[in-house]
């Protein structure tokens, strides 16, 4: 499987490189697949393509490589512009940051040495995204909850978002953020003062072949739902120590 995933990933390159040829600014993996974390059908292969122009003539021509990187099962590429990305520093500094400690260009440049991004817009991000996934996860819980199979399921969907939002508040004190997921939990428990034993239940269950039930109503769903309110509150406290 790792070898088709790097396969389609070859291929998407050939193909965009041959489709937009100086339209193509950058092609870069990130995410868990640039920093050796991929959990091959519970991880998504992220891709980010920076091109000149977007516009629809140019998007017809990237078409037929995307379509079959789709095909292979892979979430389309992240796609902007030159002008768009240099914009977006400010409304995205989490996933900026994210990409920029762990990425592979595949084609182009890396594109990030010019994007600057504030510790108050990160802190900002991270913490909107955070109530975000809060009421999401409340309400999820709310109708799973009766069912362990189900109530598993979900937590271990969540997990690869938490990582990303758990590598976001390290950064904002300044901490280097573990690649492996289980230090990166008892990192980010340990600074916002949280148990990280039910997401590193979460861990374990994502990496296994087939993941266990949970009991109705497990403690370990709702130790998460708890271990992510204490996370927002601690994000919260840092805006004004700011």
């Amino acid at each position: 499987m790792a070898n088709d995933a790097a396969l389609a990933t070859e291929a998407l390159t050939r193909g965009l490189q041959a489709a937009l040829g100086d339209d193509l600014v950058a092609l870069m993996l990130y995410g868990s697949a640039a920093r050796g974390t991929h959990v091959p059908g519970r991880s998504d292969r992220n891709v980010l393509l920076v091109v000149r122009d977007a516009s629809a003539a140019v998007l017809r021509r990237a078409s037929p490589a995307l379509s079959a990187w789709a095909k292979a099962g892979h979430p389309p590429p992240l796609i902007q512009t030159e002008a768009d990305w240099a914009a977006a520093a400010d409304v995205f500094p989490m996933e900026i940051e994210d990409i920029r400690e762990a990425h592979v260009v595949l084609a182009g440049r890396a594109a990030l040495a010019a994007l600057t991004t504030t510790v108050d817009d990160q802190r900002r991000e991270l913490e909107r995204e955070l109530r975000a996934k809060l009421i999401r996860l409340r309400a999820e819980y709310a109708v799973a909850a009766h069912d362990g199979k189900v109530l598993a399921e979900l937590l271990v969907r969540a997990l690869g978002t938490l990582l990303v939002l758990f590598r976001a508040a390290l950064r904002l004190t300044g901490a280097s953020a573990p690649a492996d997921p289980t230090a990166l939990v008892r990192a980010a428990a340990a600074a916002a003062g949280f148990d990280a034993a039910p997401f590193e239940w979460a861990v374990v269950a994502r990496q296994a072949g087939k993941v266990p039930a949970l009991q109705p109503f497990d403690p370990v769903a709702t130790g998460c739902l708890e271990g992510i309110e204490r996370l927002v509150g601690y994000v919260d406290k840092l805006k004004g120590e700011r």
